[in-house]
């Protein structure tokens, strides 16, 4: 596996924790997903990333959670490297089964277009890289229609395009898309 970016001492003067994703913004620097999501939330509320409705809002927070706390930590970089190089492809992807196998039961009961609704929230923006993962270690996703479908919807919309995980600039060359 190639040194990633994020192992850098440039990078990790943005993030000690040398991990992604990490956010300059408003003068700060933040990391972890939900935390730079929620933010934005805050600072730029249009268009809005969590429902106004506290069930919709309750049910978006949980997916999310269960994406970037449940499925992302186990196969991100950090762990394969402790699982070691012959073992990672298959750890990934028992990792990411399980939890597309629990989202995918979650997201037949709360889906529209995107994974709660017809409107884009906080659990898409955790999705998508979450299935670009799922991809890059050739996860089976024929088991999951809704995931896939939602997917689809989302790569239809001209920012999750361009903030796919293959086109962004410091993308290990094998990688890229």
């Amino acid at each position: 596996m190639a040194l990633s970016p994020q192992f850098s001492e440039e990078f990790q003067t943005l993030n000690p924790m040398k991990q992604v994703p990490a956010l300059k913004i408003d003068g700060i620097t933040l990391g972890q997903s939900l935390a730079i999501i929620e933010y934005l939330e805050e600072t730029r509320p249009t268009p809005r990333l969590l429902p106004q409705d506290p069930q919709k809002k309750a049910i978006v927070r949980m997916i999310s959670d269960l994406i970037a706390s449940g499925i992302q930590p186990l196969q991100n970089l950090s762990v394969l490297k402790q699982v070691g190089e012959e073992k990672e492809l298959s750890w990934a992807q028992e990792v990411i089964t399980s939890g597309f196998n629990a989202l995918e039961k979650i997201l037949r009961s709360t889906a529209g277009k995107y994974c709660v609704g017809d409107e884009v929230t906080m659990a898409d923006l955790c999705l998508a890289p979450q299935v670009a993962n799922a991809e890059r270690f050739k996860v089976d996703l024929s088991h999951y229609p809704t995931i896939c479908k939602i997917n689809k919807a989302l790569l239809a919309l001209e920012a999750f395009q361009v903030s796919h995980p293959r086109r962004q600039p410091d993308t290990p060359a094998e990688l890229r898309a």
